[in-house]
């Protein structure tokens, strides 16, 4: 597979902008026409849209500042609460109103690039998954009824996103949320539509969620779900701050804020071989960096400038 077929991107969420109230500090965010012109200037050809309001939501406003910046836009990461049915409408209009986005800002620039929705869990707000992410046991999963909710109400949305904006789905597994565990990924995949929804591997969380440190994991992730994963974020995690945090009982934003996710290349996740599978694979999509920070944590820019270094190492 040619090299150019794969491309590189980042995310607000590399700048300190996460989707979660928790996660938030006093400290301001770094604001969105910097954290562009950063992305931009470190190397990355597209951007995800970050937590609602952050990025401009007027489509041809958006569009305007990212065809001015050579940017794609990639994809839209959206929490919902799936397992009860009783919200499922309030989540829909928070996804198809980030889809009409989604397709209005494609459009608007003429990319070829169709962006995807990824639906993910509203994660962090079970007190019990919060508290044990990284070391989540079968006991502490859905009922079999939740699971069938969970995974009708996945199929309803992707398929309203699909018939309302032309737009695909991918599912995104998160810490802290319903889909953490490699078993549990599975099982979410075992009851949904493969035509329907794919899967947004993410390195980092798909590690810690597993709670191993054990490399070899991703490779089998990779040959285990490879026919479903339609997008990848690459997301480094430290086995330090990993072991720690299953040590003294951390929460999962406590171990965001010691530091959980590193850069590229300084965790456990074994990226030359991923990137390897891909080639092989012929994977033709995006691949999106994230270094989940909050806002004040580190050098942004720098991280993401290493980052992207880190990967043209790898030929990307």
């Amino acid at each position: 597979m040619a090299t150019e077929q794969i491309r590189i991107a980042n995310a607000p969420c590399s700048w300190g902008t996460l989707e979660f109230d928790e996660a938030q500090t006093q400290k301001p965010a770094i604001p969105w026409g910097q954290m562009l012109d950063e992305l931009r200037a470190t190397g990355y050809e597209g951007t995800e849209l970050g937590d609602w309001g952050y990025l401009p939501t007027v489509a041809d406003h958006l569009a305007a500042e990212l065809y001015r910046r050579e940017l794609t836009l990639v994809a839209a990461f959206v929490p919902v609460m799936l397992k009860k049915m009783s919200a499922l409408r309030a989540g829909l209009e928070q996804v198809l109103r980030i889809a009409s986005l989604l397709a209005a800002v494609s459009q608007a620039t003429g990319a070829a690039w169709r962006p995807l929705l990824l639906l993910a869990d509203e994660n962090g707000r079970d007190p019990l998954r919060t508290s044990c992410a990284g070391r989540i046991s079968p006991a502490q999963g859905l009922t079999p009824r939740e699971w069938r909710i969970f995974a009708r109400n996945s199929e309803i949305v992707a398929r309203v996103v699909y018939e309302s904006t032309g737009l695909r789905t991918a599912f995104h597994h998160h810490c802290a949320g319903y889909v953490e565990t490699p078993a549990e990924i599975a099982h979410f995949l075992e009851l949904t539509d493969p035509s329907l929804i794919g899967l947004a591997l993410d390195t980092g969380h798909y590690l810690y969620g597993s709670g191993s440190s054990e490399p070899e994991l991703i490779e089998e992730a990779l040959r285990r779900f490879g026919l479903r994963i339609w997008h990848l974020h690459f997301k480094d995690c430290s086995p330090a701050v990993a072991q720690e945090a299953r040590t003294h009982g951390w929460d999962y934003f406590t171990a965001l804020r010691h530091g959980l996710f590193c850069e590229l290349g300084q965790g456990m996740v074994p990226f030359p071989a991923v990137v390897t599978w891909l080639r092989q694979h012929g994977y033709q999509g995006w691949i999106v960096v994230e270094q989940d920070v909050l806002p004040g944590m580190g050098s942004p820019y720098l991280s993401a400038l290493r980052n992207r270094q880190y990967l043209r190492k790898l030929g990307l």
